[in-house]
Parts: C-alpha cells; sequence; structure tokens
C-alpha cells in the first residue's frame, strides 16, 4: 500500500490513529490511520457502505471515534469544543443541502455561513459579508443568480451554491460529499474545472472529496485515499493509488483505470 511519510504535528490537518466507529454493532469504520497536510487535495473512494460519509463526519468533528484518536485543524475530537472547531471547516453535503429553503435567496444561503445557521432571519451582516458571498458566487459562475430562489436552480447551480457556502468563513479545510452527484455530464464537466482551479489555488485550503467515481476526481487533486467495508484498502499520491489493481479490490471486480493527463476513467476489465 502507498504511503507517504509522517510529517510533523504542526503540518497535520487532519490526524486519525488507529480510528474506528462502531454503531448498533455494526464497524463503519476499522483501525484508519489517515494523515492530510496543509497543501494537499484528497479523493475518497469507494463502493456505497464503504464508511466514506462515516469519514468525511469524523473530519467535520461531527462524529466521535469508538476506538483510536482523531485530531482535527490540532483539536482532539471528544475533548475541545466542536462548535467552535466546526466554524473552521468548510462542509458541503446532501444533509445540510435539504435544509436550506426553496424560498432562500441564493446569496442569503452563503452569508448566512457566517453565523452557521440555514435559512435567514433576524441575524445582520455587514457589508464585507456580504461582498464575500458575492465573490464567492462569482467565482463559481453563478453571479448573476445572487437574487433568486434557490428551489428555482438547477442542480448544478444548487452544488455550486453550496460549495460557495462552504467556503463563506475562509475555512481552513474544506469537505466535499459528493459534490457532483446528481449532475449531467455538462454541470459535471464545469464543476469539475471549477474544483479544479480551487485545487491549484495554493491560498485554497486543505480539500477533502469524497465520490464513488475515479470520472469526477478534479485535476490538481494531490491524494487518494480508497475504503472498503469500513477499511482502508490504499492511500497515497494519486497516481500511486487510484490504479486498476487497487480500484479492483476496492469495488470487489476487476477494473481498467486509464488516465489521460489529470484526468482518470474506470471500466470493467
Amino acid at each position: 500500500m502507498p504511503t507517504d511519510p509522517t510529517p510533523d504535528n504542526d503540518d497535520l490537518v487532519i490526524n486519525l490513529d488507529g480510528v474506528g466507529v462502531l454503531r448498533s454493532g455494526a464497524h463503519l469504520l476499522r483501525d484508519v490511520t489517515w494523515r492530510v497536510e496543509l497543501d494537499e487535495r484528497w479523493v475518497v473512494l469507494g463502493p456505497n457502505g464503504a464508511g466514506k460519509t462515516t469519514l468525511l463526519n469524523l473530519a467535520a468533528g461531527r462524529l466521535h471515534p469508538t476506538t483510536g484518536t482523531a485530531h482535527v485543524l490540532g483539536e482532539r475530537i471528544g475533548r475541545t469544543d466542536v462548535n467552535e472547531l466546526r466554524t473552521r471547516i468548510g462542509l458541503s453535503t446532501a444533509a445540510l443541502a435539504e435544509r436550506i429553503p426553496a424560498q432562500e435567496r441564493v446569496r442569503d444561503v452563503v452569508v448566512t455561513a457566517a453565523w452557521s445557521v440555514v435559512g435567514r432571519w433576524r441575524e445582520s451582516y455587514d457589508a464585507s459579508d456580504e461582498a464575500r458571498a458575492q465573490g464567492l458566487l462569482d467565482q463559481l459562475g453563478i453571479a448573476t443568480l445572487a437574487d433568486r430562489a434557490y428551489g428555482t436552480l438547477s442542480e448544478g447551480e444548487r452544488k455550486r451554491t453550496q460549495i460557495a457556502r462552504a467556503l463563506m468563513t475562509d475555512p481552513e479545510l474544506l469537505l466535499l460529499d459528493e459534490p457532483t452527484a446528481g449532475l449531467d455530464l455538462g454541470g459535471r464537466e464545469d464543476l469539475v474545472a471549477r474544483l479544479a482551479d480551487l485545487a491549484y489555488d495554493p491560498d485554497a485550503p486543505a480539500m477533502v472529496m469524497v465520490t464513488h467515481h475515479v470520472e469526477e476526481i478534479p485535476p490538481g487533486f494531490t491524494h487518494a485515499l480508497l475504503l472498503r467495508e469500513g477499511t482502508i484498502v490504499a492511500q497515497g499520491l494519486i497516481g500511486q493509488t487510484v490504479t486498476s489493481e487497487y480500484l479492483s479490490k476496492t469495488f470487489g471486480l476487476p477494473l481498467t483505470v486509464e488516465r489521460s493527463g489529470d484526468r482518470f476513467t474506470a471500466r470493467a476489465a
């Protein structure tokens, strides 16, 4: 299994050591050791039920490990104020998206992240907050939709709005749970290109993206972690990890992986 040398603790954004998660007698994760550095962009691959979302919830401080230790941004999960920790993490998930009111203005969907709320109410925002929200919408290519109701957007536009919201607090860690799920080919490729721009930006936060499909890995992502049944099949530099051998083990059938430039494809062998 490819691995990287262990960095100094000061460089670690995520540091899981022998982590296991047990719920209702089922092992969602087993003996997971994983380290993410400040300038890395990780993709997490695996079939349904592999433990990808559980791993992301650990990294987001929304789940405690049953065994082992989990440090995120230097804080140990279970021994820190997770509410404060979460303000330093940008998170985009389907569960959060489902809570966004359909009638909410797109700009408000983004700016309310500054108060960690969903749905604008009586809280106030200054001009710099509004400007940052508008700038992020522009960065994601949807500035003209700022005054539209969220419920009127296409699925691709909603995904980009969710990512803008995740970036609103200028997080140190950005977590994306299947950001291209449900998109058509054009929507997927547009979003992959925008995520690639973000990945190449040296000022962008450390990034972790969960997906089922190698075709959805944006250029600029540096590392990959492959999960099957809650255990790590492989992790390390993306070119050494996203291979026919490791992907076949991960998905439980013979697969052929091909790489063209910075994009991957996979098919049954």
